[in-house]
């Protein structure tokens, strides 16, 4: 179980690539127990849907795939069961807001509710019913993983140990990579121009309620927001949904079926919300966002704040840190002292991985050194004011403990977390009751687990 701290993810969405595959009209074949873990049992269709999910994000799946999902499918089951007799506490509101999240992500990626409950063949309701479990597994598992190796700690002598380990040949290739921070003003528009979106969406909301427009046909064409236009304004919300925004939530349970909202304000801009559907705390919605446009006037006052600002970072007399925290307006960034990071949290990113205005600052930057403010627009598109400060860049190499100490060290942690894990479930197998299905026991993965049912049998 060496890689057991990569625990596999419980099986959310994997129902809908199989019901995608699988024509309706097909006879259903029969379901068996595969393994059982105290009172868990896991299923044949576990193990087929996780093999299913792998080849649908395109990871290769290794010929004893199905032996290695059964043992970390063991494994989630068993930390479960330690978690339950410890009182870890999970509470419905974070599995529910866990699937909320995974629900939309899903909405996305198959663009609308109903061609996800199509594919699915099933409702949304009833999806979230069926993953209310195996989310609550997974987190369960993973807060007993964490607190078997929360004290797990790890030396500088025991990372050199790892790296010498570690064959010349098999050292990661990293590319060209840049660690930077941000400070963003976004000036905040003048009067007339919030006026006048706010009498666009008075004037939107009359056709609509007039009958001479419809809120989708609107939606498409003016809002502002990118996340929906291409659905006609449609969002499906849980009323305790930590994502949203809490003003443009709350209204969205004030509504009544069809009705269309006043003109209202959020830190996005302006909004006109109509009701499609509710069904206790979970709501399909339309929206239209207008944001007011600053003009040049109010960005060269940002502009100048952001110049007095730098002036103040190059002196010394302020700390980046500190300036982020008085003067930047990025919600993203404000905790973590202005650092950009990467898809995968790491603060180290590639170029790739910046936007197109960021490269063109960095270009002629040297370490250490902070950009002149410069204007830019943001993903939602909001014109705003920005300084760069680069803190590293390296250049395209091999892994060595001088440039990449702190990630070789992250894996020897994990190393280390990984093989006092392995420790607890020698000690935990043989306690817990066990059963194994005959078509896996010849699996090396299942050695441990096998010996766990012999001295469970042993001790009847």
């Amino acid at each position: 179980m060496k890689k057991f701290l990569f625990i596999i993810t419980a099986s959310f969405g994997i129902t809908v690539a199989v019901q995608a595959q699988i024509p309706q009209s097909k006879p259903v074949i029969a379901d068996k127990i595969v393994a059982v873990v105290g009172d868990k049992i896991i299923l044949k269709s576990d193990i087929d849907n996780s093999i299913i999910d792998m080849q649908r994000q395109n990871i290769a799946v290794p010929e004893n795939g199905r032996c290695m999902v059964l043992e970390q499918a063991m494994g989630i089951k068993a930390l479960v069961l330690q978690a339950e007799k410890d009182s870890i506490p999970v509470t419905d509101e974070e599995v529910e807001t866990d699937i909320d999240n995974r629900i939309r992500g899903f909405i996305a990626q198959f663009g609308s509710k109903d061609e996800l409950e199509k594919v699915a063949g099933k409702t949304i309701y009833q999806l979230k019913e069926d993953f209310k479990e195996p989310i609550r597994d997974q987190k369960l598992a993973k807060a007993m993983r964490d607190k078997v190796v929360e004290n797990v700690r790890i030396t500088p002598k025991e990372v050199n140990e790892y790296f010498e380990k570690i064959p010349k040949d098999s050292l990661y290739l990293y590319e060209s990579e840049v660690e930077v921070s941000q400070i963003i003003s976004f000036p905040k528009a003048h009067r007339d121009a919030e006026e006048y979106c706010i009498e666009q969406l008075k004037d939107f909301k009359q056709q609509i309620d007039d009958g001479k427009k419809d809120f989708a046909t609107l939606a498409s064409i003016y809002t502002q927001d990118p996340g929906s236009k291409e659905t006609g304004g449609m969002y499906d919300v849980n009323r305790y949904s930590k994502e949203m925004d809490p003003v443009w939530l709350g209204k969205a349970f004030t509504l009544k079926p069809g009705q269309v909202s006043n003109p209202f304000k959020t830190r996005f801009g302006y909004h006109i919300m109509q009701l499609v559907s509710r069904a206790g705390d979970d709501a399909s919605v339309r929206h239209l966002l207008l944001i007011p446009q600053v003009t040049s006037y109010e960005l060269k006052d940002a502009s100048d704040k952001l110049d007095s600002v730098r002036a103040s970072l190059m002196a010394g007399t302020m700390d980046f840190g500190t300036a982020v925290s008085k003067y930047s307006d990025d919600e993203a960034s404000k905790f973590t002292a202005g650092q950009y990071m990467g898809r995968d949290g790491s603060t180290y990113v590639t170029i790739d991985q910046l936007d197109k205005d960021m490269v063109l600052m960095l270009k002629n930057l040297k370490v250490g050194q902070y950009s002149q403010p410069t204007e830019y627009v943001d993903e939602r598109g909001r014109k705003g004011v920005r300084i760069v400060y680069l803190k590293t860049r390296t250049e395209p190499h091999r892994e060595n403990m001088k440039d990449d100490y702190d990630r070789i060290s992250q894996r020897a942690l994990e190393e280390k977390k990984n093989e006092k894990l392995e420790n607890w479930f020698n000690k935990k197998v043989i306690t817990y009751h066990i059963l194994v299905d005959d078509e896996y026991k010849s699996c090396p993965e299942m050695a441990k687990w096998i010996k766990g049912v012999s001295a469970t049998a042993a001790n009847k």
